[in-house]
C-alpha cells in the first residue's frame, strides 16, 4: 500500500507539504495543491481520515441549516457552498430544517460534540447559547439571507430595504400608482424589509401607502397563484404587482393569464431574486438579481475564517444587487390611466 512518502516522491514535495494540502489545504498554493493531488491519484495513495482529523482537532464538515431545500434561491447559494467547502476541504453537511428549531437543534448538536467544526444558519434564528463563544467572543456560524441583528459572528446578507424601493421606484417610472403588494412568510426580516422598501418609495413619490393592496405570500408558486386571485376580485385592481420572490411572481403570472389578461398590456409583475426560471418565464420576469451563489462562497469563506481565529469580530457583509428589467413590466394601461385622470379630476 502506498505511503505518503511515495507521495511526496511524486509531487516532488516534502512530506510536510502533503500532509498540508490534505490537512489544511488553505494553506498551499493552487499549484502546490493541484501537484499533491495528482500524486495522491497517480499512487493510489488514501490517506486516513479519522487520523488527520485527529491529528488536526477538527472535524472539516460544516453544518449548514436550510429552512427548505426546494426554494430555488436557497438551492443555488447551498451550490456556492459546496464549491467553496471542496476548495477549502470541507465537507457540507445539509440539513432540511423546515423552519423547526427542534431539526435545528439536532444539527447543532454536531458541531457541540465536534462532529463537525461550525455551522451556517439560513434563517433569523440562532441555535447555539453564548458558551459555544470563542476567544474571540465568536459563534461557530455564520448567519446568512435571513439575518438576526446584534448575532456575535458574521452575517452575510442584501439590503433588502434598498433593492425593493428600487423596484418599487421602477414600477412608479412606469406610471404606476397602484402597486400590489405580494409579501414572504410572516416573521421573516425579508417580508419586514422588502415591505419596508416598497413604502419608501410610495412615500418618497408623494403616494398614500394603502393596507388594502398588500396581499399574504409565503415564497412559493402556490401563494402567489392564490393572491392573484385575490387581486383579480378587487373593486379596483392595481395596474402592477410586486412579488417578494420570483417564485411568487410566476404563480401570480400563471393566474393573471389563466383569466386572460395579457402582461404587461393589462397588468405588470415584478419579482426579487432572478432564479434562472425568471429569464424563460412568460414573460421573462422583471426582478431584483442577488447573486446566490456569492451568498454561498462568502458564507463559507467568512466561517472557516472564525474557525481559524482569523476574524476578532461580527463583520456584517453586504451582497451586492442589480435592477433586471425585462418584459413583465411596461406602462400603465391607457384605459386605467384615463380612469385614473377622471377620478383625480373629480
Amino acid at each position: 500500500m502506498p505511503n505518503i512518502r511515495e507521495v511526496a516522491d511524486h509531487a516532488g514535495v516534502s512530506v510536510a507539504t502533503v500532509s498540508r494540502t490534505l490537512q489544511q489545504p488553505q494553506r498551499v498554493s493552487p499549484k502546490t495543491r493541484q501537484r499533491v493531488m495528482e500524486a495522491v491519484a497517480a499512487t493510489g495513495y488514501k490517506p486516513n481520515l479519522m487520523a488527520v482529523k485527529f491529528r488536526s482537532g477538527k472535524s472539516h464538515n460544516i453544518v449548514v441549516l436550510v429552512p427548505t431545500v426546494a426554494n430555488v434561491f436557497f438551492a443555488r447559494v447551498i451550490s456556492g457552498m459546496q464549491e467553496a467547502a471542496a476548495e477549502q476541504g470541507y465537507a457540507i453537511l445539509l440539513a432540511n430544517t423546515m423552519g423547526r428549531s427542534d431539526i435545528e437543534d439536532d444539527y447543532t448538536k454536531m458541531v457541540q460534540t465536534a462532529q463537525a467544526d461550525g455551522l451556517i444558519q439560513l434563517r433569523a434564528h440562532n441555535p447555539f447559547d453564548v458558551s459555544m463563544t470563542n476567544a474571540n467572543g465568536l459563534l461557530p456560524m455564520v448567519n446568512a439571507c435571513e439575518v438576526l441583528d446584534n448575532i456575535p459572528c458574521p452575517t452575510v446578507t442584501l439590503d433588502n430595504r434598498a433593492a425593493a424601493r428600487v423596484m418599487t421606484e421602477h414600477l412608479l417610472s412606469l406610471g404606476h400608482t397602484r402597486i400590489a403588494l405580494i409579501k414572504g412568510p410572516q416573521g421573516s426580516p425579508l417580508t419586514r424589509e422588502r415591505l419596508a422598501g416598497y413604502r419608501d418609495a410610495l412615500s418618497e413619490a408623494n403616494i398614500q401607502y394603502d393596507e388594502s393592496l398588500l396581499f399574504p405570500g409565503d415564497f412559493t408558486l402556490r401563494s402567489g397563484f392564490d393572491a392573484a386571485t385575490s387581486i383579480l376580485k378587487a373593486a379596483q385592481r392595481p395596474t402592477a404587482v410586486f412579488c417578494e420572490n420570483d417564485e411568487t411572481a410566476i404563480g401570480a403570472m400563471q393566474r393573471f393569464k389563466q383569466a386572460g389578461l395579457s402582461i404587461p398590456d393589462d397588468i405588470s409583475v415584478a419579482g426579487f431574486d432572478d432564479i434562472d426560471f425568471a429569464a424563460y418565464a412568460d414573460p421573462p420576469l422583471t426582478t431584483i438579481s442577488q447573486p446566490a451563489e456569492e451568498f454561498g462562497r462568502t458564507a463559507v469563506s467568512q466561517l472557516i475564517d472564525v474557525l481559524n481565529g482569523k476574524t476578532r469580530r461580527a463583520p456584517k457583509i453586504i451582497i451586492p444587487f442589480d435592477l433586471v428589467v425585462r418584459r413583465s413590466t411596461g406602462p400603465v394601461p391607457v384605459t386605467q390611466q384615463q380612469h385614473a385622470l377622471k377620478e383625480k379630476a373629480e
